[in-house]
């Protein structure tokens, strides 16, 4: 299968912090500048949301470990940028970050012919981290495997773009912090993530990308985009959201005018506004041929479309079902898949579709998700699926589709529950549950990617 992935790759760089090396930071600071301690107790006290200087960084970090809670923001100062990155970049662990960058690596491990990525900053360091196994990037006028392109992009590598690095700090609960005098324990185990990725918030569609996908486009089986949940309601080049997600639907239109039965899954990601995930949502229902989340993803579309979010959140599967129908059905998109921890559900519009193929394909990315969980590694498929068949379906997942299956109206003769409901089909599989995961990062983006690999190979 040959597949192009869009839009967003970039660098996880995962940093154990303490609280006695944050202490012994801001001291330094304090020390190192005059004015510092003012311009940051009033960030403590009024936090920005975003980081243009170190005490902005500082504020969003400190505040997140009084509290235990979990936040992310962006990097809007290059030099602030180069700071955090001199200052922690080599104590961190870094891999390979960005729904689409993991997808990539998914599909490639698992078999398919050719995965060709859009990468928005390419160099040396991102590279890296994509698989070497079946992941191709154009450059001029080529296709290069990650270790190829590698020994060659330094001399060619004329663009300056900066490197796309998520900071992501680990904290412990029970770490003690003490700041000019006032001490705090962390209440509970999160994370600070601090985000400098100017190209895909702008949803930046690298050109070689283009220039092959549309060249292309009739070689290829399918395409898996995401990204959309990084776009920002006020844009540092000045431009809107819908004007950067108008273009990207666009190339979507060109694609399917060329190759009519490319069939594009869409990962939705957690959107940062209401008002554009609304539009993304009503926007890409209308090309895509499926849009694939979580049960906290859906579960805000739910509720900004009037349907109760509480069950959905709580894993009810009826709730579940009944929600992504009726989003479906009020959109226009044919399919949707809803991944959660103890279960996997899809409903679609083609009722005469072969209900096995869904079924076989939620299984296979059910259980390569339980196995890389297991595992912390993505393989082929067949030893991860070894390792699949030693671990335990879902118990609550299991019991959640039979509620399911007494709530379906027209029950089909399935290898599991599957039937037409509101005119729907809908099928569920239960996941397998690793008791000691070693990751839980990119589950979602694993088992979506899985299922619609296999989709695409059993309808070839």
């Amino acid at each position: 299968m040959n597949i192009l992935c869009a839009y967003n790759a970039n660098i996880d760089s995962i940093y154990h912090i303490d609280g006695s090396e944050l202490s012994q930071m801001v001291g330094e600071l304090e020390v190192e500048n005059p004015v510092f301690a003012d311009e940051f107790n009033k960030k403590i006290i009024s936090p920005p949301g975003s980081i243009s200087s170190k005490p902005d960084f500082l504020a969003g970090l400190i505040t997140c470990m009084r509290d235990g809670s979990g936040a992310e923001w962006m990097i809007k100062d290059s030099s602030v940028f180069e700071w955090i990155k001199k200052t922690f970049i080599d104590g961190s662990f870094m891999r390979m970050g960005g729904n689409m960058g993991i997808m990539s690596n998914v599909l490639s491990e698992l078999g398919a012919s050719r995965v060709v990525p859009n990468v928005a900053s390419l160099s040396k360091l991102q590279l890296s981290f994509f698989s070497g196994k079946a992941v191709y990037h154009p450059f001029e006028g080529k296709l290069y495997k990650s270790s190829e392109l590698e020994t060659i992009l330094p001399e060619h590598d004329t663009n300056n773009k900066p490197e796309l690095i998520h900071f992501v700090f680990d904290f412990r609960k029970g770490d003690k912090v003490s700041l000019s005098g006032k001490d705090f324990t962390v209440p509970r185990e999160n994370r600070f993530i601090a985000t400098y990725d100017p190209l895909n918030f702008e949803l930046h569609m690298d050109a070689e990308f283009r220039k092959y996908s549309e060249a292309h486009i009739a070689d290829m089986d399918g395409a898996i985009i995401s990204g959309y949940h990084m776009l920002q309601e006020n844009s540092e080049t000045g431009s809107d959201y819908k004007s950067k997600l108008d273009a990207s639907l666009m190339q979507l239109k060109s694609w399917k005018n060329i190759r009519k039965d490319l069939h594009i899954h869409v990962e939705f990601g957690h959107f940062s506004s209401d008002d554009i995930a609304l539009y993304a949502f009503s926007s890409l229902s209308k090309i895509v041929d499926r849009i694939g989340m979580n049960e906290d993803e859906l579960a805000m579309l739910a509720g900004l479309n009037g349907i109760d979010p509480n069950p959905i959140l709580e894993m009810d599967s009826v709730a579940i079902a009944d929600a992504a129908i009726s989003l479906c059905n009020n959109s226009g998109l044919c399919r949707m898949i809803v991944h959660t921890r103890e279960f996997v559900v899809s409903v679609s519009c083609m009722k005469n579709d072969d209900p096995e193929i869904i079924i076989e394909a939620m299984k296979f990315g059910a259980g390569c998700a339980a196995a890389f969980a297991c595992s912390g590694k993505l393989t082929d498929r067949n030893k991860l699926l070894e390792i699949a068949s030693k671990i335990p379906e879902s118990e609550s997942g299991k019991k959640e589709s039979e509620r399911l299956a007494q709530h379906i109206e027209d029950k089909l003769n399935c290898s599991t529950v599957c039937g037409i409901h509101d005119s729907y089909q809908v099928t569920v599989v239960p996941t397998r549950i690793c008791d000691e995961p070693v990751s839980t990062v990119g589950l979602g983006d694993t088992i979506s990617a899985a299922i619609f690999l296999r989709e695409l190979e059993l309808n070839s």
